[in-house]
């Protein structure tokens, strides 16, 4: 029994969800997220909760139960409060920029500059030169923007330089001794 796919996902007041077609749609304050549902999981909207539970005793089923209870929450938390990641860059010349709402330019130590077009639906601000804050609804869209991001440049163990999410540990090595 899967103790995450038990619970019943909360619905907010403000936010409705619909099930057609086989799409699970959630609209809310900040927008609509839809999520295509698997067939062998049932999913009820009861009130003011989504009831996600496996549809048969099969092992792929139970497999799956938890973690489309997550997707379906993910869902619900996106269109009520949004998620945000954040990058630190460290590194003496290192530093973002953004241009406009839609691009950003990034400064890594390479012979040119990086221009990392900013997809549809998420948004990026850099209060400062070294941090940049990544934001949208979709919980998968916004961890694939920062893992873009931060694969140009990812932290190197001896001085630390590159890009690391905000609260990352970077286990440092010792250089070479004499």
């Amino acid at each position: 029994m899967s103790r995450i796919g038990k619970r019943p996902v909360a619905i907010p007041s403000g936010v409705t969800a619909e099930i057609a077609n086989g799409t699970l749609t959630v609209k809310g304050p900040k927008g609509t997220l839809t999520l295509s549902l698997r067939d062998e999981i049932s999913y009820t909207v009861d009130g003011d909760a989504i009831i996600v539970k496996p549809g048969n005793d099969s092992k792929q089923a139970r497999a799956f139960w938890g973690m489309q209870r997550t997707l379906v929450d993910n869902l619900v938390t996106g269109v009520t409060q949004g998620y945000t990641k954040v990058l630190e860059i460290t590194g003496v010349g290192y530093r973002a920029n953004a241009q406009g709402p839609r691009k950003l330019k990034l400064q890594l130590g390479y012979s040119h500059d990086v221009d990392f077009d900013v997809p549809e639906g998420i948004e990026v601000k850099t209060p400062d030169n070294t941090t940049v804050e990544i934001s949208g609804i979709d919980k998968q869209k916004v961890g694939q923007v920062a893992a873009e991001i931060r694969r140009w440049r990812k932290p190197e163990p001896y001085k630390g330089k590159g890009i690391k999410y905000r609260g990352e540990f970077i286990f440092r090595k010792e250089g070479k001794k004499k």
